[in-house]
């Protein structure tokens, strides 16, 4: 078995989930532990971060960071799954959106905005998933939650009947394109439904930088795979970056509280957590500032 560490960047292809790639993953690696930065649905192709190794560890934080998408919009038709893969439950054979009402809309659902989960999602209610129930033919009610909107435009428009509307979307985590789209469309007052998704960006990896799963082979039988690894910690950008003092790095290497003074520059009093490093710029953890301590305290280690 091997025991790679670090992020592989997979352009994940139409027709697998999340979970099928990792599958594929954990076969061509020869390696069991790998962990995905964040679901797509079966349909939806992009970047997919793997954590492989010690790096599973990070998971958590890359899926903090914004993630793109290109999507595509239709107007004129409304979906059971909210994307084209479902049963149309509305058809307008003829809507009159231009482009410039789309425009127009689209600084509503800019900064951050309330969404209503799908009932085709992941998400669990008494234990069961969405989509099964959904399945079942059940409605739940959803809660609605807070999500993102950092950046939102208009890439293309089709003109026609039933218009399509490209888009580029920067958000936070857990937000549904796919009801974007309906909501979207509910604002110009007609059924819409998501014709295709993209994601482009995700723990600050772009589609440039992704392999296919004939790549990955490629660079297994050459040897070459770890060096298109990228350090997990260093994909968290988003997390503030500190060194060690070297008169304190033996304490921090045992994953000791440490005085604000040993760390650089201090992070006395920062509300988040943030990455600590050796003096010679080596990985140790994450660590965050303890208000009622007073201290520099471990959240996870990384160094013996």
């Amino acid at each position: 078995m091997n025991d790679f560490d670090g992020v592989l960047p997979v352009h994940k292809p139409a027709g697998m989930t999340s979970h099928d790639v990792v599958a594929k993953c954990r076969r061509l690696l020869q390696m069991k532990r790998i962990g995905h930065t964040g679901t797509l649905d079966p349909s939806v192709t992009g970047v997919l971060p793997l954590c492989l190794g010690r790096a599973t560890r990070m998971v958590e934080y890359l899926q903090e960071m914004p993630k793109e998408y290109r999507a595509v919009l239709k107007f004129g038709i409304a979906t059971d799954t909210e994307d084209l893969t479902g049963t149309i439950i509305e058809e307008l054979p003829e809507t009159g959106i231009t482009e410039a009402q789309v425009r127009e809309a689209l600084a509503d659902f800019i900064g951050p905005i309330m969404q209503t989960p799908p009932m085709y999602s992941a998400i669990k209610v008494d234990g069961k998933r969405l989509y099964e129930l959904a399945r079942e033919g059940k409605t739940v009610e959803r809660k609605a939650r807070e999500v993102v909107i950092h950046e939102l435009e208009v890439t293309g428009f089709e003109e026609g009947d039933q218009p399509e509307v490209s888009l580029r979307v920067l958000c936070s985590k857990g937000t549904y394109i796919r009801t974007l789209c309906v909501d979207l469309g509910a604002k110009l007052g007609v059924p819409s439904t998501m014709a295709k998704l993209e994601r482009t960006l995700s723990a600050g990896i772009g589609l440039d930088g992704c392999l296919t799963f004939e790549e990955i082979a490629e660079r297994m039988e050459a040897g070459t795979l770890a060096d298109t690894l990228v350090r997990a910690d260093k994909a968290a950008v988003h997390m503030p970056e500190h060194k060690v003092d070297e008169r304190r790095l033996e304490n921090a290497l045992r994953g000791q509280k440490l005085s604000s003074w040993a760390v650089l520059p201090s992070a006395e009093g920062l509300q988040k957590e943030f990455r600590l490093y050796t003096p010679d710029d080596r990985f140790i953890g994450i660590y965050r500032w303890d208000e009622e301590v007073g201290k520099v305290v471990p959240v996870k280690v990384f160094l013996p």
